[in-house]
């Protein structure tokens, strides 16, 4: 598979586990809206962190700007997709209403694919 379909398509496995999950617990969203702001956090973070394994463990250098690359790119898919369910589509925000309360979450993801990178590049330290 070609590097950014692999790319592109990670982000949007992300993007669907995270979907799955909000659409099984958003009865908890009306009851607890609190908890429910607590776990998709959560839930993008292990999507991240396991999509980065698979991801990474084939990556052999410039660690660090292919996390960055690949963290931006996860980062765009997830909110591409986003826009046309929140703005575009039946939920209706507005840019700014989607960002702070959805959109800023996904930054876990440049800052899980950088950090791992990080790592990786300088475990031989």
């Amino acid at each position: 598979m070609n590097k950014y379909l692999r790319i592109i398509f990670f982000g949007f496995l992300i993007w669907l586990i995270v979907f799955i999950v909000s659409v099984a617990i958003y009865p908890i969203h009306e009851s607890n809206r609190p908890f429910f702001e607590s776990i998709m956090p959560v839930v993008i973070t292990l999507g991240t962190i396991i999509f980065s394994i698979l991801y990474f463990r084939d990556i052999k250098e410039d660690l660090i700007k292919e996390g960055i690359i690949v963290g931006i790119l996860w980062l765009l898919v997830n909110i591409i997709i986003d826009l046309f369910f929140f703005m575009e589509g039946p939920m209706k925000m507005s840019p700014a209403d989607y960002m702070m309360d959805i959109g800023f979450t996904y930054l876990i993801i440049p800052i899980i694919t950088i950090g791992i990178t990080f790592i990786l590049e300088n475990r031989g330290e």
